[in-house]
């Protein structure tokens, strides 16, 4: 009689959260390919993206300032979309009903890095976007961040944590298994 694994129960937690990641995969995707696609075209552009600058009384020198800003974000988006698959990975494993594999440990530890590379990117698309939002005719900085984010470093810290405690609850399953 062959072994058959149970029925995985449904877990509406582990379902949202499938549901979420795959937008927010799809959405990032998206928007790296819209950057990407955006640089190269404001280049090839590069007379009427400048014209229409000077029509609306930013210097010229704004036009790299723009493409080094878009070129910034599409490289954060695309992180973005690497934490949301590694995340999207280890959904699976605990839907499978088995988190505590070397892999997940991998993953967190991955996803800290990124993170932690997110946030340090966020410093100067935050000074290209303030400098950018105070050349312009209104140049005031309403909505325009620092780069800063406590909760983006507390995250990374949990994130790193994790990593280790996947380590650790890994070797401790081998060590158990091992003994029996």
């Amino acid at each position: 009689m062959p072994l058959t694994t149970p029925p995985r129960k449904l877990d509406p937690l582990l379902a949202i959260a499938r549901v979420v990641l795959v937008v927010m995969q799809g959405l990032t995707a998206f928007g790296a390919l819209a950057c990407m696609l955006a640089v190269p075209a404001i280049f090839i552009f590069r007379s009427q993206v400048e014209a229409e600058l000077v029509s609306e009384g930013v210097p010229l020198e704004a036009f790299t300032a723009l493409a080094l800003l878009i070129a910034m974000a599409g490289v954060a988006v695309t992180l973005i979309f690497w934490v949301a698959r590694l995340l999207w990975q280890m959904v699976d494993t605990v839907r499978d009903g088995d988190p505590f594999v070397p892999e997940n440990a991998t993953r967190l530890s991955r996803m800290a890095w990124i993170m932690l590379t997110i946030q340090i990117i966020g410093f100067p698309i935050s000074a290209a976007a303030i400098w950018l939002n105070n050349i312009t005719e209104d140049g005031h900085a309403e909505n325009v961040g620092d780069g800063f984010s406590l909760s983006a470093i507390l995250l990374v810290l949990i994130l790193f944590i994790l990593a280790r405690v996947f380590r650790k609850g890994t070797e401790m399953r081998e060590e158990l298994e091992g003994t029996v």
